[in-house]
């Protein structure tokens, strides 16, 4: 026998040797192993109390803020504006020249008096039919004339006067004494300080649920301490290019943070629900269509479809899908499929 046919045959007893020893094992004949079930933990589903937190920005304004103008031109004669000053309602501020419209009233006075005993003396003729009717109607449609007259003067004596409005703060005048100003100059602006207003805005989403009287609560940029607002009032309607609500509210609180002007972190407690369905976050599985959770019925799983609302830190709102008592597994969920096996390890509660 040549020495290639000797290394053929043996290489022919190998093989054969080989493929006896698996069919004697079955385990090598590639029998399935078997799986247990899947460990995981679980969350019994309860009613709670849930609300969405939200914060917008917003801004501090003073409760009432006027420009002061004069309603005619003039010569300042008098100025009596001390920069942020705290003044009350009435004061005079600025006048102007108005000795014209002075010695004007002086004049129309004088002719009043005059004309005052003339329509005396013509009422006693006129009773012994000394004069016709007329002439005393006419000496009485004269003292009604200078009448008018003063009061139109005195009215245009009252313009010369630039007085504050309301009681509050002056800001920094842009005159001086002396200055010819028109009605189209800034003198100063008065600002009303002893309350404030809370602008801000909000999502449309939650217009109905901020009326007047609802207390919200705030911190100003830099502040250290939260502050207190009351909505005032509400626009209208929804602003249509930013989709939102804007809200108007009052502040009472006197503190050395508020200043009008500056910026306000608003903090808001939204949709509260004293009955909702709570679960973990981490039990709802997002997916293309829709949002699912693990049910557990005994050790078997149901893919059950969920509808969520509010959402904190920890927990998700359930608006349909779940029902009290019921258990959704809140660990392993990547290692569960429709047909696995699954052993509670702990369930949890709220």
């Amino acid at each position: 026998m040549s020495r290639f046919s000797i290394l053929l045959f043996a290489f022919a007893l190998l093989l054969g040797a080989s493929c006896k020893s698996k069919k004697e094992n079955p385990a090598a004949a590639g029998r399935p192993r078997m799986q247990g079930p899947v460990t995981a933990d679980a969350f019994r589903v309860a009613r709670s109390s849930i609300s969405e937190n939200i914060e917008v920005p917003g801004s501090l304004l003073p409760f009432e803020e006027t420009q002061l103008r004069a309603e005619v031109g003039g010569r300042i004669v008098s100025l009596n504006i001390n920069e942020g000053a705290l003044v009350q309602k009435g004061t005079l501020l600025v006048k102007l020249f108005d000795k014209d419209l002075q010695a004007q009233l002086k004049k129309l006075q004088v002719q009043l008096q005059i004309k005052v005993k003339t329509e005396e003396r013509n009422r006693e003729l006129v009773k012994i039919n000394g004069i016709s009717q007329q002439d005393y109607d006419l000496a009485a449609l004269d003292v009604e004339n200078l009448k008018a007259d003063i009061e139109s003067t005195e009215i245009a004596i009252s313009k010369t006067e630039i007085r504050a409005p309301y009681t509050g703060r002056v800001g920094l005048r842009n005159i001086s004494l002396g200055a010819y100003i028109s009605p189209t100059d800034i003198i100063t602006t008065i600002r009303q300080v002893d309350r404030l207003k809370l602008e801000f805005s909000v999502p449309e989403k939650y217009a109905k649920e901020l009326q007047k009287g609802y207390k919200v609560s705030f911190k100003v940029d830099g502040g250290s301490q939260s502050h207190k607002a009351t909505i005032l009032a509400t626009e209208s309607s929804v602003d249509q290019n930013t989709r939102t609500l804007k809200i108007r509210a009052i502040v009472n609180e006197k503190h050395s943070e508020l200043v009008p002007g500056i910026f306000a972190k608003v903090n808001l407690q939204l949709g509260q629900d004293n009955q909702a369905l709570l679960v973990p976050t981490q039990a709802v599985i997002p997916t293309a269509r829709d949002k699912q959770v693990i049910l557990v019925r005994n050790d078997s799983v149901i893919f059950t479809s969920v509808q969520t609302g509010i959402r904190d830190s920890a927990y998700i709102q359930i608006l349909t899908g779940l029902k009290p008592g019921d258990t959704v597994i809140t660990s392993g969920l990547m290692a569960i499929r429709p047909t696995s096996k699954v052993k509670i390890t702990k369930v949890n509660t709220l």
